[in-house]
């Protein structure tokens, strides 16, 4: 059997999130489900961006791994931060900060749809793990401002690997699928 390969998405759980990177995370998903016979999409496993991720992909038929932290592994329907749409549930035993380890760790390209420090621990992580980073831009959130730190693309001498920024979600879909499949 082929080995299916992880996308990840850095996204706020905020129970209520921003009309706008609703609307992005809606179709970035949509659009990376075309890709669900070689894609499991892998996500924080909780509310908010990324359950709405995790429902669209899902609802087309694509597999989706949500990594619980600590913290929610015993929430149960109805909890803001509950997610139904986790196909495979990994409960990791860590803290929020600590499960982001293994979510991109376990990707070959990651996706920031939007959110606040803890999904711009994620895309630094990717950063210094040399995952392929997609900043989809324009959600609201503050990890829209993350282009601001960079020089030229990277966010430090180190220039580990340049990270893109793309405003259309549909875009940003295609572009973790390549780049991914490329460090197949």
């Amino acid at each position: 059997m082929r080995e299916r390969i992880g996308i990840a998405i850095g996204a706020s759980s905020d129970p209520q999130p921003k009309p706008t990177a609703i609307e992005k995370a809606r179709k970035f998903a949509e659009r990376l489900s075309e890709y669900r016979d070689e894609v499991v999409l892998i996500t924080g496993g909780d509310g908010g961006l990324m359950r709405i991720a995790s429902e669209e992909f899902s609802k087309r038929g694509g597999v989706t791994v949500g990594v619980i932290p600590l913290e929610d592994e015993s929430l149960s329907e109805g909890h803001p931060r509950y997610n139904p749409y986790n196909t495979i549930v990994i409960r990791s035993g860590a803290t929020f900060q600590m499960r982001s380890i293994p979510i991109v760790r376990s990707c070959r390209s990651m996706v920031i749809l939007g959110g606040g420090a803890g999904t711009m621990i994620e895309a630094f992580l990717a950063y210094i793990y040399g995952k392929p980073l997609i900043v989809l831009k324009g959600t609201g959130y503050p990890s829209d401002r993350l282009e601001d730190l960079c020089v030229d693309g990277y966010l430090d001498h180190r220039r580990i690997v340049k990270l893109r920024f793309v405003e259309d979600p549909v875009a940003a879909a295609d572009l973790a699928y390549e780049l991914a499949k490329a460090r197949s």
